[in-house]
């Protein structure tokens, strides 16, 4: 089935296409070096701690992951994003933007074929733009109360304090054992 699917022998002739121009993507991108712009292998991958830590987070608290385990999710993980950026990347470019958006990563997902994530990943990255509206709106909101409390810190006060003293009690321990308190002031 995964053959089929690179060869572009696939569902679609679009995701069939999708791959060939993302497989000579990565091979110009990882290649000899020719153009002088290879790329480092640790720069084109997802840090290993990050995703040593998500496995783990989906495991049981006793299971072990091995090194290779890390690896090959790592490799894998990153070839998605790169697979998914690089598709969403083309749209910008065809539509002359310089930007990929959250949108255009959406996109991406339902052009190849991953419909069952790009549509909740839509609703999420909805509900993130609302809260983060909200956010700003507080923010805004709270910057004028600022210089309302700014000015009244700047009017000169005479301040009172009365520091009461307070006891601390140590636990010592001796040699024979025994626990003796002692009170400071």
């Amino acid at each position: 089935m995964v053959d089929s699917i690179i060869e572009g022998e696939g569902e679609g002739e679009g995701e069939g296409e999708a791959l060939n121009k993302y497989k000579a993507s990565v091979a110009a991108g990882c290649g000899s070096g020719d153009d002088g712009m290879a790329i480092k292998e640790q720069d084109r991958l997802l840090p290993i701690a990050n995703v040593g830590r998500i496995m783990k987070q989906i495991l049981p608290a006793n299971a072990k992951i091995s090194k290779e385990a890390k690896e090959t999710m790592q490799e894998c993980a990153s070839e998605f994003i790169s697979f998914v950026t690089g598709e969403a990347s083309d749209k910008c470019h065809k539509e002359k933007r310089k930007t990929v958006n959250g949108d255009d990563i959406c996109w991406a997902l339902g052009s190849l074929g991953f419909d069952e994530y790009a549509e909740p990943l839509k609703r999420y990255l909805n509900r993130f733009r609302e809260l983060e509206g909200e956010r700003a709106n507080q923010n805004k909101s709270g910057n004028s109360e600022e210089k309302v409390m700014n000015q009244n810190l700047a009017e000169p006060r005479k301040i009172t304090t009365h520091v009461s003293p307070t006891s601390i009690n140590f636990n010592v321990m001796d040699e024979s054992s025994n626990s003796l308190s002692r009170s400071c002031f």
